[in-house]
């Protein structure tokens, strides 16, 4: 038995960074729950991604939904109907096939994704004030290599607007 074991500087590394970016990640859920408070009694967590993931590819057939969701129709259709209940999605004839029926955001579906976005980009804006120039620098920097190394496409100043949680491969808008 060796008096001091001999451990791999790159393992104690990866470990070090692992903790930090799970930290981060803990942050990151905090600031995305505080921002969804204000309509949690009436959304739950999925269901406000359902509303984003409408929000961000515009209208959608449910079994291409209930995919990106990462759900089964059936789990989706409840969704569905409880956010078609409370009036922030409705359901219409697919003008492409009329044997279709698309689900799409009302106004006030919008409205909702938009006050919780924006209620989010002004809780992390706070943070990165925070921190000085070069650190913001940094983070940008460690960021887009995890993003990369992850192979999760950049988010440029183009997709600012109504993709508040990235998505931007389902972008492109249309039905499915």
């Amino acid at each position: 038995m060796r008096e001091h074991e001999e451990t791999d500087p790159a393992q104690d590394d990866i470990e070090v960074v692992t903790r930090a970016v799970l930290t981060a990640s803990r942050l990151l859920v905090a600031v995305s729950a505080r921002s969804l408070a204000t309509v949690e009694e009436s959304i739950t967590l999925p269901q406000f991604r359902m509303l984003v993931v409408l929000s961000t590819r515009g209208p959608s057939k449910l079994v291409a939904l209930a995919d990106h969701l990462g759900v089964k129709p059936s789990t989706a259709m409840r969704m569905v109907d409880r956010l078609i209940g409370s009036g922030l999605m409705d359901r219409r004839t697919n003008p492409a096939n009329r044997r279709e029926t698309v689900l799409r955001l009302t106004e006030e579906g919008n409205r909702v994704v938009q006050d919780v976005t924006s209620r989010r980009r002004t809780e992390i804006t706070a943070i990165l004030r925070r921190l000085d120039s070069a650190q913001r620098s940094a983070l940008v920097e460690a960021l887009d290599a995890f993003n990369s190394a992850g192979q999760e496409p950049a988010f440029g100043n183009a997709d600012l607007g109504p993709h508040p949680l990235g998505w931007s491969d389902w972008a492109d808008g249309g039905t499915q």
